[in-house]
This record gives structure tokens, sequence and C-alpha cells, in this order.
């Protein structure tokens, strides 16, 4: 069983996320950041070791300068043989771990994306989890939990009542917001509603005063092709790593 899966505090803590807006360091770890920062309330902690609630986001979260022990710790924050997220400096786990996937990827940032709302889109809420948990296991964006939807603002577009097409906010560092959950349906694709919806997620996130930034796989080219003609630009490649901890 995990130990001490008390939900974080940095408020109360020196050091909690008080960078100023588009600070480009915070990208270089962005789930560490958005724990301490905006995304505190979804954070559980056990010694240096953060993580989301697990059924908000599978990701986990360590210091840049994490100790030795850190795994350790990360270890009795998420119990054994649990499956979690690793993304930042540090994605090399040590033995006893079982790596499920690992890859390469992109960041990207908004730079020159025309943002603007969309007519079509609409909010999506808690009633709406089963039909987006449904468009996920259906076009695979990425990770995806019953109360993701949580974790900032989601859009989709109907189509006869049926929901075809979202995006949404993931990780948000201080200053930044990830949009995350791009998907279309396949029947309903080479219409444009990604690229409507993404501009539409980017307008929310720069109504509010942050920058949007986005992640993709290095081999997901297509994609990658379609953020840079919206106009984000790659930063910087990234890796991420699903992880099994110890099975005791």
């Amino acid at each position: 069983m995990p130990t001490t899966t008390t939900p974080a505090d940095p408020a109360a803590e020196p050091g909690t996320e008080t960078a100023p807006a588009r600070d480009l360091a915070v990208l270089d770890n962005p789930a560490w950041h958005a724990l301490r920062g905006p995304h505190r309330r979804f954070a559980q902690q056990h010694g240096v070791a953060l993580r989301y609630d697990p059924e908000v986001s599978p990701f986990v979260a360590l210091p840049d300068d994490a100790p030795s022990s850190a795994f350790d710790d990360l270890a009795a924050l998420v119990g054994p043989g649990v499956e979690l997220g690793l993304t930042g400096p540090v994605t090399n786990v040590p033995d006893g771990w079982e790596i499920g996937w690992a890859g390469d990827g992109v960041q990207m940032v908004a730079v020159g994306v025309d943002a603007q709302p969309d007519p079509e889109a609409v909010v999506l809420g808690a009633a709406d989890v089963p039909e987006m948990l449904d468009l996920v296991a259906r076009t695979e964006p990425g990770p995806f939990r019953p109360r993701t939807v949580e974790l900032g603002t989601y859009l989709g577009i109907r189509r006869e009542g049926r929901l075809v097409a979202m995006a949404g906010e993931r990780m948000q560092p201080p200053g930044w917001t990830e949009v995350s959950a791009v998907c279309t349906d396949p029947d309903h694709r080479g219409q444009g509603l990604a690229a409507r919806l993404v501009r539409a997620v980017v307008h929310g996130v720069r109504e509010r005063g942050d920058e949007a930034i986005l992640h993709a796989s290095a081999t997901n080219t297509g994609a990658i092709r379609l953020y840079e003609r919206l106009g984000f630009e790659v930063r910087t490649p990234v890796r991420f790593v699903i992880a099994r901890t110890p099975r005791g």
C-alpha cells in the first residue's frame, strides 16, 4: 500500500511556485511545476515525489536535482506494481522497475497560432466523460482518466448529437497551459475539426493570460506538421516513459 499519500500543500511550504508568467525554465519539468503551482489541488506527495491524483492523470514528477532516494519516495507514494507516466529531466528508472513503453517526443510552443473561438465548439464536462473516454479509446491521443476533464477546459464538436472531436487543457506549469487530448473520430477526419478546436483552446488559454504548449510523439510527423501549420514551433525534444513500480 502507498504510504503518506496526503495531498501536497506547497502553499504552506518554502519554494512554492511563484514563477513569472511564461518563464521558459518551467517547461523543462512541466508536471513538477504544475503540481507545485496551478495544479497543486490535484497533487499527492511523499518525500520529494509528486503525482497527480490517479483518477485525474497518470503523470508523476520529481525535482530536477532529484536525489537517489527519489524513486523510493515515488514507489512509496504510488504503491507496488502501479503504472505511471514520467517526463522531464528524470526518466531513467532504477533496477526493479519495469518499462512498459518509452519514446521520444517534441515540445511545441504556440508562437504564431491564430487563436480564435469556434462557434460549433461546446464545453465538455463531467456528464460528457463517458463519450470522451469512448472517443479516446478509439483514437488513442494519450492518457485520459475519468477526472482528466477537471484539469482545464475541454471543447468538443458534435455531429447529430455524437461527440466526434475534442481538445482540451492538461498540465499547467505557471504561465503556460498544455493543449492535449486532440482527437477526431476516424469517420470525421479531413474536415479540419482538430485544427479548429486547437485554435479555440489556445484562444481560451490566452484569454486568461497563459500561453499554450503541446507535446507530440516524434514519430507522429503528420500531427507535428499540422501543429506547425497552425503556428506552433518545436522548442525542445522530450522523453516519455511509462513505467511500473516494483511489485514488492
